[in-house]
């Protein structure tokens, strides 16, 4: 069985997800086997693994920063959100149910054996398995059947290591808080801490430190500064869209409001000639833009109402009228046809909801999700691409005789009469550098020809000499051989 540490956080986005990225990546050149690990994952944004599965995204991050394929093992239970109070539940990168929050609480008993499993199935392939938790260990009152935090690290007797974020402020009560909700037999789980995020000289953070260490009585593991290019690997977490702004090229994405594989937009942000700007909920679409791009998401049908009320309807036709471009990726594709036929009901009361009419064809929604990876062909066969479908739903129609890729053999993607507005299934089409490039082109836009991998990777083994420098590494590998 292969040694294990587990990153815990104080709270939400304090970093646990790129801290795990850095740590795969610098013991993964330290020369070990790395597998990445997260029991219970909350995300719509999602990323096809070589099984044919699905897992979070910053799980096939950190796979990449291992230098190991994506598998569904890595994120046993995932759950994508469709509703303020529901959410589908993906085990072993299927779908299992979709279930209320309250009812959930109830499903979770069932699935730690499920989550324990996979978790073995790494540890017989690695040196050291690397586990995110989710949220914090403080929220008490989800203690009870837990399988995303202590649950699971009791279970699966994984000692932990507890994340706080001092960018957000407050840290000292963030991590000696913690300690002070935990029962004994909880807080003995974890076995240090380290502060993330630190701006400043860490200096005149030195007696804060040692007052944690004081009353936490937990040991630090260091004080990582704050590292700025973790912006350029793809985020995970909504709150983590942003736009970016300066490129004479200008882009506008409606921010859905269950947007999903939002990291389709990573790659534009790269480029200085591009300008991705976000738009919020209440805010009018930019009439000057180059192209709107309406991204995926979780719900067609629920985001699709969402993006009328918002008046985004109007805005879109009328950049259309003006001449402006279109294109929709997977939930953004079925929203620029006549409609979305939904008669089973799977993302909501069974019925049909009226599209934004830009595009010939008509989807309707089917149980069948489909999952897999795709290369083939763009513009013709003129440009080279790669990607993967994550949806439910067929769409077809007479712009659908008017492709604009190749996969496989087969035509796919639909295109308007005057090719203004175009829609595909395939995501991650733009971390394909020759195929950006040849988009932007076609809309009047440059590429810098930059390879979008290499900066990825350039900024994985930044991250990791990053944490080297800050990390007492060594020290959390020997907690990983100590255990519990």
């Amino acid at each position: 069985m292969a040694k294990s540490i587990m990153i815990q956080g104080t709270g939400s986005n304090v970093g646990k997800s790129v801290l795990v990225a850095g740590l795969a990546r610098a013991m993964t050149l330290r020369g070990l086997s790395v597998m990445p690990f997260k029991p219970q994952n909350m995300s719509n944004n999602a990323a096809v693994t070589a099984d044919g599965g699905e897992i979070g995204r910053a799980q096939a991050l950190q796979a990449r920063a291992a230098r190991k394929d994506p598998i569904t093992d890595m994120n046993p239970v995932l759950l994508k959100p469709e509703s303020e109070i529901g959410a589908q539940v993906i085990l072993r990168g299927k779908r299992h149910a979709t279930v209320r929050a309250r009812d959930y609480a109830l499903l979770k008993p069932r699935l730690l054996p499920e989550v324990i499993d996979s978790f073995e199935r790494l540890s017989r392939d690695a040196d050291i398995v690397l586990v995110e938790g989710a949220g914090s260990p403080a929220e008490i009152n989800l203690r009870a059947g837990d399988i995303a935090n202590l649950g699971f690290a009791a279970a699966a007797k994984v000692p932990v290591i507890l994340a706080g974020d001092i960018d957000r402020g407050g840290v000292i009560a963030q991590i000696v808080g913690t300690r002070a909700v935990l029962p004994p037999e909880d807080s003995a789980l974890i076995k240090a801490f380290v502060i993330n995020k630190f701006r400043g000289d860490p200096a005149l953070f030195e007696d804060g430190l040692a007052a944690i260490v004081d009353q936490s009585r937990w040991p630090s593991l260091g004080v990582v500064p704050w590292f700025a290019d973790a912006a350029l690997l793809p985020a995970e977490d909504a709150l983590d869209i942003r736009s970016a702004p300066g490129g004479r090229f200008r882009i506008g994405v409606p921010q859905l409001s269950r947007i999903a594989n939002f990291d389709d937009l990573d790659p534009l942000k790269a480029e200085t000639d591009v300008a991705v700007e976000m738009i919020a909920p209440g805010q009018a679409i930019p009439g000057d833009l180059d192209l709107i791009l309406i991204p995926g998401s979780k719900s067609t049908t629920g985001d699709l109402k969402f993006l009328c009320d918002q008046g985004w309807d109007i805005d879109i036709r009328a950049h259309f009228r003006r001449g402006g471009h279109v294109l929709g990726i997977c939930g953004g594709y079925q929203m620029l046809g006549h409609a979305v036929h939904d008669p089973d009901g799977i993302e909501g009361p069974a019925g049909t909801v009226p599209g934004l009419g830009l595009l010939d064809i008509e989807t309707t929604m089917i149980p069948d999700k489909k999952l897999t990876r795709v290369v083939g062909t763009a513009f013709g066969g003129a440009v080279p691409v790669a990607g993967y479908e994550i949806h439910i739903g067929r769409s077809a129609g007479p712009d659908c005789a008017r492709p604009w890729l190749t996969l496989a053999g087969q035509n796919a993607g639909a295109t308007s009469p005057c090719g203004r507005v175009r829609g595909t299934y395939v995501h991650g089409l733009f971390g394909d550098d020759a195929f950006r490039a040849a988009y932007l082109a076609r809309l009047g836009g440059t590429s810098d020809g930059n390879s979008y991998d290499a900066q990825v990777e350039r900024v994985l083994d930044d991250l990791a000499a990053h944490l080297e420098a800050h990390v007492d590494i060594d020290g959390m590998l020997a907690i990983a051989q100590q255990g519990i």
